[in-house]
């Protein structure tokens, strides 16, 4: 293949502007912010899920308290309403009169033990409310970190993507002056060589793969007219002769 030395020159300036375009979309790939949202949507998660976890909780534990004040309550109308029927006169017989002594008596016993059940659930009830009251803030707390996070990589995001944008400009103006066939194999070798497809041939080394010449590759090198297109032969990537090359 051959080039017009210049455009060949020109591949070294585009070879640049990829470089520059595959350094920012590197960064765009490995900003710290992504390991930070990354740690703080799992921990939002991890507390959203104890917080669901606790408010199940806490809904027990209300419902627990509701049952035991039920059983509170219905043991003091029993026991309110035997006190009645003795208070009254109503019971004569003095065996169900005993009798009613006795289930007023067991009521009571009754009533502190329910009583003392509902101040145990009163206090697990306590602890719950202040256990989603506790989560609750730091899910909070959790969500402002993650948006902030998230509104760090946006910013980065949008500076990175304007630097590109403009670089992008820069690279279209100067693809559209090179010829088709050099552009088609540069871009074949830029994919295969891990993104340098040009390299420039500087004091006898080639700046792609780092390799020095022998006198004998230069003098070769040399000989090829003006406008051929040469390859590394150690990496493959076009060479690009310069007034800096040594030959």
């Amino acid at each position: 293949m051959n080039a017009a030395p210049a455009d060949q020159i020109r591949l070294l300036d585009l070879q640049a502007i990829d470089s520059r375009l595959d350094q920012l979309a590197h960064k765009r790939r490995t900003l710290p912010e992504h390991a930070e949202i990354e740690k703080a949507t799992a921990d939002h998660t991890a507390l959203k899920d104890l917080v669901v976890a606790a408010q199940a909780q806490l809904g027990d534990t209300e419902r627990e308290q509701t049952k035991a004040e039920q059983d509170v309550e219905q043991v003091r109308t029993r026991a309110a309403r035997n006190q009645q029927r003795m208070d009254s006169g109503a019971v004569t017989s003095p065996k169900d009169l005993e009798n009613l002594q006795h289930e007023v008596g067991s009521l009571a016993k009754r009533q502190a033990d329910l009583e003392d059940v509902v101040l145990e659930v009163m206090e697990r009830l306590e602890s719950a409310q202040t256990r989603v009251t506790e989560l609750s803030a730091r899910l909070e707390h959790s969500t402002v970190v993650l948006r902030e996070a998230e509104a760090r990589r946006d910013a980065a995001f949008a500076e990175l993507d304007a630097d590109a944008d403009k670089v992008k400009r820069d690279r279209e103006a100067i693809a559209a002056v090179i010829p088709a066939d050099l552009m088609k194999l540069y871009l074949r070798l830029r994919e295969q060589q891990g993104g340098v497809g040009a390299a420039r041939l500087y004091q006898r080394r080639c700046e792609g793969c780092r390799v020095e010449f022998s006198i004998t590759d230069l003098n070769a090198i040399k000989a090829e007219p003006k406008d051929a297109v040469i390859r590394c032969e150690n990496c493959g990537r076009i060479l690009v002769r310069t007034g800096e090359s040594g030959v």
